[in-house]
């Protein structure tokens, strides 16, 4: 299966201090890679993997579970735990999710989550039908590429598929249900306008982590895809010194 291109993984080998970042859904590496790396540039161990069912064809994300692209952050944390002293975790929207569930299983091992508009729960009625619709409609149109800055493109997926959508959706819950065992640093960037995920789901987690550790920062000028929008840089500089702090 030919990847598309801009859509593939990215490492970097530097310090002893690794960083771990995954890309949303229906997205891929593209979305994340100026991030990942400026965080190379910087200094860091870096790695940024493609999620499976991702970069390729919605048809075939239609084929993998969110159980699938956790294996593969879970791969690459244990990598990075074993070359690193300290493995930082960070994520965009469903990438959000996902290394929040790192966190909460690996505990102590994770040294802080870097967050950005990550999904917990989105308040879309639609979402009702979806395990009864998932078995009949193969996918719906895309709600990729929600950047405000012109000329940017995450790499996404021109429709849903929506069997990976249900199953996201049971992600949401097993990671909403155990936020409280997040004790972690963390740093969360949400988008005052976000045409994706709702405010509720930062509010969510602000209100359920156990957390003594947590800056939130809001962005007026971006939408969903904070890392590719025009709050980029100030995402990038920020995570720097969260890290420099904490390492």
């Amino acid at each position: 299966m030919s990847v598309i291109p801009g859509a593939e993984p990215f490492s970097h080998d530097g310090s002893r201090v690794g960083v771990l970042l995954s890309h949303g859904f229906t997205g891929s590496p593209k979305s994340m890679r100026p991030w990942a790396e400026h965080l190379a540039t910087a200094g860091f161990t870096v790695r940024l993997p493609r999620l499976p069912g991702h970069g390729t064809t919605w048809q075939e994300m239609n084929r993998t579970r969110w159980e699938d692209w956790y294996a593969v952050l879970d791969q690459a944390f244990l990598e990075l735990h074993e070359r690193c002293d300290q493995v930082f975790v960070g994520g965009l929207s469903m990438g959000g999710t996902l290394v929040t569930r790192l966190a909460q299983v690996h505990g102590p091992q994770v040294s802080g989550l870097l967050l950005v508009n990550p999904a917990y729960t989105v308040d879309d009625p639609r979402l009702r039908v979806l395990p009864a619709l998932q078995a009949v409609v193969p996918s719906l149109a895309g709600i990729g590429n929600d950047i405000k800055k012109p000329g940017q493109d995450e790499g996404c997926y021109s429709r849903i598929p929506l069997k990976a959508l249900h199953s996201q959706t049971k992600l949401w819950g097993i990671v909403a249900r155990d936020l409280a065992e997040v004790t972690q640093p963390v740093i969360v960037w949400h988008s005052a306008e976000d045409h994706v995920v709702p405010a509720s789901s930062t509010e969510l987690l602000l209100a359920r982590i156990s957390s003594a550790d947590v800056t939130e920062h809001v962005l007026h000028d971006s939408y969903h895809v904070a890392t590719l929008d025009n709050d980029a840089p100030r995402i990038f500089d920020e995570s720097v010194q969260f890290l420099e702090r904490l390492s």
